[in-house]
């Protein structure tokens, strides 16, 4: 399988360079782990969900902590069936959550955003699951909706994507349960997200 994203970051200030590359040093601890290249459009990482989470989480947390209003967009993908197989993305998770019933992986995914690390920093996200190339697609659609509504960083619904608010540690884990126990193990499943911290026109 192939797990990645496309990461992109937007600091709302004249000192924009030193924000990224701040920020940027958050991904260090991961290196090891991830594969990690940035060009002057985005940062792709590729490799396990555990680390590969872990590092969007740590890399906009530390943008968060700037007082500048700052986003990032990110694109999550698992399974594309256009992207070769990576060792490197072995993902526990997905193999267990194969043959697990939806209430199960629900009550797992909110165990999970209950013991999730306080980062101490207070975001938004906005975003969309994807589950592609599968009948009843909605099905798991809709049962991850259910688990966000219970989650603690439920905000609201709206057209076409859900709303997220919390901790980075909560809101992150959130979007990690999402990503990994909704849509088939060995499908094709996306996220598309917006994270935003410090806005002054939170609403």
């Amino acid at each position: 399988m192939f797990i990645g994203a496309q990461v992109s970051l937007y600091p709302m200030t004249s000192d924009f360079v030193q924000v990224i590359m701040s920020g940027l040093k958050a991904l260090d601890p991961y290196r090891d782990d991830l594969r990690i290249e940035t060009d002057d459009m985005s940062t792709l990482m590729v490799g396990a969900p555990g680390p590969l989470i872990d590092a969007i989480r740590d890399l906009f947390a530390t943008t968060a902590r700037n007082p500048a209003h700052s986003t990032m967009h990110v694109t999550l993908s698992r399974g594309c069936p256009g992207e070769p197989d990576d060792p490197s993305c072995r993902c526990d998770i997905l193999a267990v959550a194969q043959n697990t019933p939806l209430a199960q992986r629900q009550l797992q995914a909110q165990e999970a955003v209950a013991d999730a690390p306080d980062m101490g920093v207070q975001i938004d996200v906005q975003f969309s699951l994807y589950v592609l190339g599968q009948d009843r697609h909605m099905d798991e659609i809709y049962g991850c909706i259910e688990f966000l509504k219970s989650s603690g960083t439920f905000l609201r619904s709206k057209n076409f994507c859900t709303r997220l608010r919390g901790d980075a540690g909560a809101v992150f884990e959130t979007l990690r349960q999402a990503f990994l126990r909704f849509g088939p193990a060995e499908g094709h499943v996306t996220i598309d997200l917006t994270a935003s911290a410090n806005s002054p026109s939170k609403g």
